[in-house]
């Protein structure tokens, strides 16, 4: 019988509504760098994937015609259905072989999975088992007619393994209608609401972690859980499509700004507050309270930030420094450095966190590349590092701009080192791509906060996504980044958590800050976390095996970055500083 090791902590997240290609991509990441087992639990939206046995054949409609992608994928099996109201898992543990060895027990493991659904089954009051000749989990084994409830797919690699199960609690029956789900014509599939059972998905889900953590937990486990609500109000309008985006606090009327939305006693949106009670979160410190002393930037206007400023003008450029309000700008730009910010000023997203415009956005100018290739230059820069606003009204989400102008800083001046830090480009293969095959030095990519918040403070983005973008950069053979800020309703041991996922993709720098808040509109700020908490992050996130953790109150994303690369590994010898 294959088993886990019983040496490696179990990692349980629940993920919520997850595009079918990045989880695919999260699972790879965790599957080639990850020294734990994790158990990754999520919904899809309408998706028909088939796996490297199918029969085309066995589709028997256009997916597009009824709102479902098709994808082509790595495991076992034939076609099947993914969707809402369908709770799918993927397991990635490390199997042992008979008596220890690395050749597990295909078999024996795919049984150990209907197992586990069995018997979640069984504590929610539902009888289940195997049918002979039929993977999967099926009920109704005592009438003449039995019933797949439970589609099994799996892969093992190298005593490790990928995919898993997709449980039916209550999807839209109708979208197993336009395939032969596994290639079964002659057998129904049910689901656990058509059973008679009036289960939630979080019972489900709680019934199915508390049978995998006595199956797969014994050293240990921890369960963190993405906090969504599937309703239009999640996403930024702008995101949706329904006209130009607005700053947090306000809401879009048809071309121009609304006034503001109903806000709270000291001026907070009403509906960031309502997204953070969701998460757990009712308490924040007031706007007035006076920051403790550690978080107090001393203004140092000399000649080199004059120096600095006057170039970002006289090009026409915008930095991220300026428009996020760093406090660290007077300190970097002081050094002669700063981070330019491309692909424009205003963002197509509106981030609770976020002080950046968010105004509909005008088309990329193509003069940037060049004049941020001339800055360098003027600058004197061997790093230069490259962020953007995101730009979900594009195509490719800004990435050909960031290619354009990491050629364009190689041409005017070889030898300079670039650092990306993008947005997640909707999770589009193909536009990550581009800035891939660009080959920054670094490629960042923000996580913000831990799972819990995610949607309080960026309701347009995702934490599985997120992580999907790091390991696929990571696959890309590029040196990996993110940033967290703090301070906004997390725990500490929610850092800690979040600091593992991000090690579990192979991330090889991250950067954790305090969150200042920008406005009264903005998030409050829950907590002011001591220098002493900020070392101690520091220490964990590199005994996790992150490469390099650069943790202090007033750190930013970029903060440093040429020295954080350095300590990260990264050859890059005689390099000098362009950080903010």
């Amino acid at each position: 019988m294959s088993s886990p090791a019983n040496t490696r902590p179990l990692h349980v997240r629940w993920l919520g509504r997850v595009r079918y290609r990045d989880a695919h991509a999260l699972q790879h990441g965790l599957f080639d760098n990850a020294a734990d087992d994790h158990l990754l639990l999520l919904e899809h939206p309408h998706v028909y994937t088939l796996g490297v046995r199918a029969d085309p054949a066995h589709v028997l409609v256009d997916p597009s015609s009824v709102g479902a992608e098709l994808v082509s994928t790595d495991r076992g099996g034939d076609v099947t259905y993914h969707g809402p109201g369908q709770l799918v898992g993927y397991p990635i543990l490390h199997l042992t072989g008979k008596g220890g060895g690395d050749r597990p027990d295909s078999v024996a493991y795919v049984h150990s999975v209907e197992q586990l659904v069995i018997d979640s089954l069984g504590d929610l009051g539902l009888a289940a088992g195997r049918l002979d000749d039929y993977p999967g989990v099926w009920v109704g084994l005592d009438s003449e007619a039995p019933r797949k409830i439970c589609a099994i797919g799996v892969k093992l690699t190298k005593g490790r393994t990928l995919h898993g199960f997709a449980l039916n609690v209550d999807p839209d029956m109708s979208m197993f209608g336009h395939i032969v789900p596994c290639g079964i014509a002659d057998k129904p599939v049910t689901s656990i609401r058509e059973e008679g059972l009036d289960a939630t998905m979080s019972e489900v889900v709680d019934a199915v972690v508390a049978r995998a953590v006595e199956r797969w937990g014994a050293a240990g486990h921890d369960r963190y859980d993405v906090v969504w609500r599937h309703r239009d109000s999640d996403l930024a309008p702008f995101s949706r499509g329904e006209g130009p985006g607005v700053a947090a606090g306000t809401r879009p009327t048809r071309g121009r700004e609304a006034p503001a939305e109903s806000t709270a006693g000291d001026g907070t949106s009403v509906r960031l507050l309502g997204r953070l009670a969701d998460a757990g979160v009712t308490q924040g410190l007031a706007i007035g309270e006076r920051k403790p002393d550690w978080m107090r930037a001393k203004a140092r206007i000399g000649e080199d930030y004059l120096r600095i400023r006057k170039t970002m003008r006289d090009l026409d450029l915008v930095t991220v420094c300026e428009e996020a309000g760093c406090p660290n700008i007077f300190e970097c730009w002081a050094d002669g450095t700063a981070t330019f910010m491309i692909n424009g000023e205003r963002c197509t997203r509106a981030c609770g966190f976020c002080l950046v415009d968010t105004r509909r956005p005008e088309p990329p100018d193509p003069g940037e590349p060049e004049r941020v290739a001339e800055a360098v230059d003027r600058m004197g820069l061997r790093y230069a590092v490259l962020t953007t606003v995101a730009r979900d009204d594009l195509d490719d989400g800004g990435a050909s701009q960031f290619a354009k102008t990491i050629d364009a800083i190689r041409r005017r001046k070889p030898g300079t080192q670039v650092e990306t830090l993008i947005s997640d480009c909707k999770g589009d293969p193909d536009s990550l791509a581009v800035i891939f095959d660009a080959r920054p030095d670094v490629l960042n990519h923000n996580i913000e906060t831990v799972p819990r918040l995610q949607r309080a403070v960026r309701p347009s983005a995702s934490y599985a996504r997120s992580l999907a973008v790091l390991a696929r950069a990571k696959a890309a053979g590029l040196v990996t980044k993110s940033s967290m800020i703090v301070g906004m309703g997390e725990t500490d041991e929610e850092v800690v958590a979040t600091l593992g996922d991000l090690a579990a993709v192979g991330t090889d720098i991250v950067t954790i800050g305090q969150y200042l808040r920008p406005t009264s509109h903005h998030l409050p700020v829950a907590r002011w976390c001591t220098p002493e908490q900020f070392a101690t992050w520091k220490k964990e996130g590199e005994a996790l095996g992150i490469g390099h953790v650069e943790s202090s109150p007033l750190t930013r994303s970029s903060y440093h970055a040429r020295q954080a690369a350095e300590a990260g590994s990264v050859d890059q010898a005689d390099t000098e500083a362009a950080y903010m």
